[in-house]
């Protein structure tokens, strides 16, 4: 039996190219009925923020092999057969090793990367020219569990605060779920560990400021019921789901760029991949001037370093990076606590 398919037309700046689209009717949020042909017109609905937000970088594909409930996998490198018009850059991962890793520069790339089977876009927080410099200062408000988007929000208000007062410009989207992601613009000045302790440095600000509300603690058990202040996720091949991409689960949602002033009405349900596309078009994209005035990470590095003098240094990485320098024990504190 012939296998379904079907080409798109895909306009881009190169003048419009036809990508084939394999099994288009195959339904990947089974709830909604959505299927493979409604997740490649969605992302050339929203194509032109879409790429100024993940474009130009390297970016990983989550894949899926069936629904969002199905198999799935991270892509990073460039699969055989690629066409010419995605291209890949060599970037250095925390084990020094270097290898080539995808880049979407037009539409046609990302309804390419749909047709490989992607639902999420992972890029990273710097561009394809410089991978070493991140060019965004980002910090992830991950809601444990007890709470939620409600919580989430005021301290992303204060998180904007700080990184005011370290004269940075802040943005901010929903994560898709239930957390937040706070972006500021930087000059790629420096390397992903100095960025690291930048956000490390703006954490630990805020958790003062919010200890009630807040966390930085890096072991789950110690937490609480508070808003994780995901520091790790500013690392070299540490990425979060990009703006405008979709997330796997069953009622489709979009991780959105919002406006501050609609933070403390929005309800981060409504934004789909159904609805997203009418949104941009009706209100236009909050991130559009993102990086028109980047700013320093200076201030905040002058803060790791009051930090450091006051007995606070580094924090623990993610479990599969080499030892880094400074870092304490990799220990569950329990765990520490019972050999003790």
């Amino acid at each position: 039996m012939a296998r379904e398919e079907t080409t798109v037309s895909v306009p881009g700046p190169h003048g419009a190219r036809d990508v084939r689209v394999s099994s288009p009717s195959r339904v990947l949020w089974p709830e909604l009925g959505l299927t493979k042909l409604d997740l490649v017109q969605y992302l050339i609905g929203v194509q032109e923020a879409f790429l100024a937000a993940n474009g130009d970088r390297p970016v990983s594909l989550q894949r899926f092999s069936g629904d969002i409930d199905g198999e799935q996998f991270f892509s990073k490198n460039p699969p055989k057969g690629a066409p010419d018009f995605v291209r890949s850059v060599p970037v250095v991962y925390p084990s020094g090793r270097s290898h080539p890793q995808l880049v979407l520069d037009e539409p046609a790339a990302v309804v390419w990367a749909a047709q490989m089977n992607t639902l999420v876009f992972h890029p990273w927080a710097s561009r394809a020219g410089n991978p070493d410099n991140p060019d965004q200062l980002r910090i992830d408000l991950d809601p444990q569990p007890g709470t939620g988007f409600d919580e989430a929000v005021p301290a992303a208000l204060e998180l904007r605060s700080v990184l005011a007062e370290a004269g940075l410009t802040s943005f901010v989207k929903t994560s898709g779920n239930r957390g937040l992601h706070v972006f500021a613009p930087i000059r790629p000045e420096h390397e992903f560990l100095e960025v690291r302790h930048a956000v490390i440095a703006a954490a630990r600000e805020l958790e003062r400021r919010m200890p009630d509300k807040v966390t930085t603690a890096w072991w789950k058990e110690e937490r609480g019921r508070l808003v994780f202040v995901d520091y790790n996720q500013a690392n070299r091949d540490r990425t979060m789901a990009g703006a405008y991409s979709p997330r796997p689960l069953p009622h489709a949602p979009v991780s959105c760029p919002l406006a501050w002033d609609e933070l403390g009405t929005a309800d981060p349900r409504s934004f789909t991949v159904v609805t997203v596309p009418a949104r941009l078009a009706d209100r236009g994209d909050p991130w559009a001037d993102m990086h028109s005035e980047p700013g320093t990470i200076d201030t905040l590095l002058g803060w790791w370093e009051r930090d450091v003098e006051a007995g606070l240094g580094e924090l623990p990485f993610p479990p599969d990076y080499p030892k880094m320098p400074g870092e304490p024990p990799r220990v569950q504190p329990s765990r520490a606590r019972a050999k003790g």
